[in-house]
């Protein structure tokens, strides 16, 4: 309670939780306040206040930055092939919506295994097959390569969506992406990026690569907000 408030911090989704963790963050709150407290979090159930759209939003803007940085070198979605590490909400969400838009997804590398198919993956196939296996290893339409490697595939764009610090002064110099579109938190150090600029690879930064997810979380908190203070909401 003396963490977090509706004009303290606002917790939002991230690693290992998901709508359903916001509840009972949002839940338990409300319970020590003695009166529903929607506003205390975001990226909460619709039924509960969320927001249409914010569990696609850090992957989809992935996507929509990705496109601004291919328009600006020249680039077509058709003929850009894209690694992605990670295919968790954000990696997977980005892999899902960048093949219905065209881009070719060949790579996805998971902490576990990583696959490959230079024609671009089935994605809705692959997140079938992670359902009923729980992982997208000895997914039947790829074949696997060393998930220690993954990172290093050529590729026009390359995403890392996992964790922080896996592109470091040890690994940058082995990048062979065009474009490295930042979906994680820090995945790349300082000293990386120095490497990565003396090799020409267009970074788009993770404070504008995954900032969907905070937008609209934004927008959740200023309509709840607004509707608790009793104004009306936009």
């Amino acid at each position: 309670m003396d963490a977090i408030g509706p004009e303290r911090d606002v917790p939002a989704p991230d690693v290992g939780t998901n709508a359903q963790v916001m509840a009972w963050i949002m839940d338990t709150y409300s319970m020590h306040a003695r009166h529903a407290t929607t506003a205390v979090v975001t990226g909460k159930p619709m039924e509960l206040g969320g927001s249409r759209g914010r569990s696609e939003a850090t992957g989809r803007g992935c996507m929509i930055v990705t496109l601004k940085a291919l328009d600006r070198l020249k680039m077509e979605p058709a003929s850009t092939r894209v690694v992605i590490q990670g295919f968790g909400n954000v990696g997977g969400m980005a892999a899902r919506l960048m093949s219905r838009a065209g881009f070719k997804i060949v790579s996805i590398v998971e902490y576990d295994a990583a696959v490959y198919n230079p024609h671009g993956l089935d994605i809705e196939a692959l997140m079938k097959h992670r359902n009923e296996t729980g992982s997208i290893a000895h997914f039947p339409e790829a074949e696997a390569v060393d998930k220690n490697e993954g990172l290093y595939q050529e590729c026009e764009v390359l995403i890392p969506a996992a964790t922080e610090n896996v592109i470091t002064s040890l690994n940058a110099h082995k990048i062979r992406a065009k474009i490295l579109c930042e979906g994680a938190n820090g995945p790349t150090t300082s000293v990386a990026d120095e490497i990565l600029a003396e090799k020409k690879i267009f970074v788009i930064p993770d404070i504008l690569a995954n900032a969907g997810g905070v937008t609209v979380s934004y927008f959740e908190w200023c309509r709840i907000a607004r509707v608790s203070s009793g104004t009306r909401s936009w």
